[in-house]
């Protein structure tokens, strides 16, 4: 299925968007990646959505990627005995490990091991952000704080502990077991919350053992100092804008989501930008002008995709949703302003024969009559490649492996197509010059770009740039063997 865009769109499944009539309609309307999100849903609903997802695709005969984002470790108080307190700005207030139901003056938080890397001065975050307190004094059983903020705190509300890193796993025991759930169902990505350092994305990749691609979601302060580490073990990156947002300065995210989706870029990585994109057509038709500016933004930006959550999963408006950002990103990419920043945001990267190749077919395919830039790639790392010289014509990424075009639906600019494998470099240009004809990119009297590599079906050797036609008898009179 055909997209007039290049970013991709992710739409969160959920209850307002669990029948196969709606996830094909998503589709349809432009949903490119469906995210089940393993904080909500029994694995009974998750299979039946994924199962649906699947059917979709094969009736519509369109490659879907499916991302699993799992729930990640989270820290929450205990209870009030009255439900709820409200905690006055300058009180003290002490959090500790005594279960008993708390008060005005204190509350239980069931986490150790925040209590052993808490220092004095530390900030911690209740509700959102919505109430601040300080540490004073703390110990391993206890911190005794001031309300800098105070409000209303109530039973079970979320902690945020934005100034250290915390001794947590990054997958707790229901991680793990939604892990390997998703794994043997059969994900293409897996998105993993809360991440802090390197070496939380090695864990995961070892239980993964290949069956999904790994994307970190950066949500703490934490991880974007430990970035380029964190981007060097990843597959994709999500700039998860919610908690990053409660733990940062609400000020300083922009400029962190310009900076990472300038790496991800940068290394051929996939970004997602993600959280309150069009959070008013939860319950509105219509989104704000500032939404549509926010999305419009992360685009500007040169984002591999953008994300839908609630507005997909549990708003009034699923499909309506899907379409304005659909709307949004085809009316951005058609401004020349668009084209110029993209352009000027472009660096060189690698040494590799394949960066060298992608690079010249991007420049031919910009300053001649080509129509689009057909890559024939086995891993996807030359899609990959591709994507991130952001071309200004499509992407055809074939692939013999349905795994290969099901991630690189979150890639930008790539239409993915199945084809089957190939022995011989001819046979290679005429199925791109058919995908090209039947995908309405071109027609017979026009050319395309051709990159592949010899010996095919092996990962990491793109080493042929070819100009051809999309006339199969010109390439049957011209190509050689």
């Amino acid at each position: 299925m055909r997209r007039l865009r290049n970013v991709k769109i992710v739409a969160t499944l959920g209850p307002a968007s669990n029948d196969y009539d709606t996830i094909r309609a998503l589709h349809e309307a432009g949903a490119d990646v469906f995210r089940l999100n393993m904080s909500h849903g029994s694995h009974d609903e998750i299979r039946e959505r994924h199962r649906i997802i699947r059917q979709v695709e094969k009736d519509l005969d369109s490659p879907i990627a499916i991302l699993a984002d799992l729930q990640g470790p989270k820290l929450r108080v205990g209870v009030f005995a009255n439900d709820a307190e409200e905690l006055e700005e300058g009180a003290v207030f002490r959090l500790d490990l005594d279960p008993k139901p708390g008060d005005i003056h204190r509350v239980c938080l069931p986490h150790p091991e925040i209590f052993a890397a808490l220092e004095t001065g530390a900030r911690l975050l209740v509700n959102d952000g919505k109430i601040r307190l300080i540490v004073k004094e703390c110990g391993q059983d206890f911190a005794n704080c001031t309300v800098e903020v105070g409000g209303t705190i109530s039973n079970r509300k979320g902690v945020n502990v934005p100034d250290v890193v915390l001794p947590l796993a990054a997958l707790s025991a229901k991680d793990r077991d939604d892990l390997e759930f998703v794994c043997q169902l059969g994900v293409d990505w897996l998105a993993l919350s809360f991440v802090q350092r390197a070496k939380d994305v090695f864990e995961a990749r070892s239980l993964a053992d290949g069956r999904a691609s790994i994307l970190s979601k950066i949500e703490k302060p934490a991880a974007v100092e430990a970035f380029d580490d964190i981007l060097d073990a990843s597959d994709g990156i999500m700039v998860a804008r919610g908690d990053l947002g409660v733990e940062l300065p609400v000020s300083a995210v922009p400029p962190i989501q310009k900076r990472l989706v300038r790496k991800c870029r940068g290394a051929a990585k996939p970004v997602i930008v993600a959280t309150q994109m069009l959070e008013s057509m939860i319950e509105s038709p219509m989104p704000t002008r500032a939404e549509v500016s926010d999305v419009a933004t992360a685009i500007y930006e040169g984002t591999d995709a953008i994300m839908l959550s609630a507005e997909s999963a549990a708003g009034s408006y699923p499909v309506e949703a899907v379409q304005t950002m659909n709307k949004v990103a085809i009316e951005v990419e058609a401004d020349p302003t668009y084209t110029q920043i993209i352009a000027a945001s472009r660096t060189a990267k690698g040494t590799t024969i394949a960066d060298g190749i992608v690079a010249a077919a991007r420049e031919i395919a910009e300053k001649t009559d080509i129509k689009a830039i057909c890559c024939f790639t086995q891993s996807g790392t030359t899609a990959l490649l591709t994507a991130r010289e952001r071309p200004g014509v499509p992407i055809i990424a074939m692939t013999p492996a349905t795994g290969t075009a099901r991630r690189l639906c979150l890639s930008w600019g790539c239409h993915c197509v199945m084809t089957p494998e190939l022995e011989r470099f001819k046979g290679a240009v005429v199925n791109a010059a058919r995908a090209a004809r039947a995908g309405g990119f071109a027609s017979e009297r026009d050319q395309i770009v051709v990159t592949a590599g010899v010996p095919f079906n092996v990962p990491g050797t793109t080493n042929i740039l070819r100009i051809a036609p999309c006339d199969e008898r010109l390439i049957y009179n011209t190509d050689p063997g």
